[in-house]
């Protein structure tokens, strides 16, 4: 099969669309053929280094695409079903899985991370991964689902408790997490506060639902939360960019305030004065993408139509260094998805 595999680290050059042998099917494994894997950031950091990250490897979280074959110990899943699957492993066997909590597992990790992904055409994965979709949603619309919609899911409902009637800020509405963040706070009838870097960019977070759009390179975010929320601040921030953002984040937050954060696009080292941690009463959550029970509940709104996926561009897998130099520019708003 092709697949886009990196032999070393570095930069888009490094990718390299190559022959690669066909992944063998274990009794208690499906076949997927991939027909389109959504991008993320962390396709650039593992392309760029990160520790345990094996060579060579396939990038790819994302993944959408078809059943060619299921493995003997498989009897509900069968060939020619449309699907995506759980970009997530984990051993599925020890305390935490077992409670459901999988992303506290110690093995869990992100596909395309600590194990392969899919920018390649076929994948083998555990039958646990593989969801079936609908007709109604097509390939390049599923990929571009689980990471961002279950990370933005598990951070508004599982860590923040996010309730109908409280002031969301969400980070980089241009952003998967940014767009998926928006709708869900909307869908809990939340009023939503987002970032974008320019007009265009403004425009599309008001179309997804954003009541107030900040424009983060020319207005300080925290002084506009202060207007908008007659200086009262929001009760919740969805915050996934780093130290580029972090000051702000937390002068947005109201008395008793809760900070959610998944990433750290600008780096990983952010300074806190603990005093007004404390005076203030905020709370600091960390959130690791989501369980697989938060997975099928955000999917059921996904599938029903009350949250739509965002896509900005779509490539051949073949021109994933393009697609690589793309992503790098932050000109997208949503998703960019690659078609083998």
């Amino acid at each position: 099969m092709k697949a886009v595999r990196i032999h070393q680290f570095g930069g888009p050059e490094v990718l390299t669309y190559e022959d690669v042998p066909d992944p063998k099917l274990r009794k208690d494994q499906v076949l997927i053929r991939v027909r389109a894997c959504a991008m993320n950031h962390l396709d650039l950091w593992v392309r760029q280094g990160l520790p345990g990250v094996n060579l060579p490897h396939i990038l790819g979280s994302d993944i959408a695409g078809e059943i060619v074959e299921a493995g003997e110990y498989i009897t509900d899943l069968k060939r020619g079903q449309r699907v995506l699957i759980a970009p997530m492993h984990f051993c599925n066997r020890c305390a935490k899985c077992v409670a459901g909590l999988q992303n506290q597992c110690r093995q869990f990790t992100v596909l395309g991370n600590g194990v392969d992904g899919g920018n390649c055409e076929l994948i083998a994965v555990p039958a646990v991964n593989v969801i079936p979709i609908p007709d109604a949603l097509d390939f390049n619309e599923a990929a571009s689902v689980p990471l961002v919609f279950v990370t933005a899911w598990h951070m508004l409902t599982g860590r923040a408790a996010i309730r109908p009637g409280q002031t969301v800020l969400v980070l980089g509405a241009n952003s998967g997490v940014g767009t998926a963040a928006i709708q869900i706070a909307k869908l809990f009838h939340a009023r939503v506060i987002a970032t974008a870097g320019d007009e265009r960019k403004i425009e599309r977070a008001r179309e997804l639902g954003a009541d107030f759009v900040i424009n983060h390179y020319h207005q300080k975010i925290s002084q506009e939360v202060r207007k908008i929320t007659n200086f009262e601040g929001v009760d919740i921030v969805i915050e996934h960019v780093g130290p580029a953002t972090w000051e702000d984040s937390v002068k947005s937050l109201k008395t008793g305030g809760t900070l959610v954060t998944c990433g750290a696009t600008t780096g990983p080292k952010v300074e806190l004065d603990l005093r007004f941690l404390f005076s203030r009463q905020l709370a600091l959550l960390g959130s690791y993408m989501g369980t697989m029970s938060e997975l099928h509940e955000v999917l059921g709104h996904v599938f029903a139509g009350r949250l739509k996926p965002v896509i900005d561009h779509i490539f051949p897998l073949s021109e994933v260094r393009a697609a690589h130099e793309y992503m790098e520019k932050s000109q997208m708003f949503g998703k960019i998805v690659l078609n083998p």
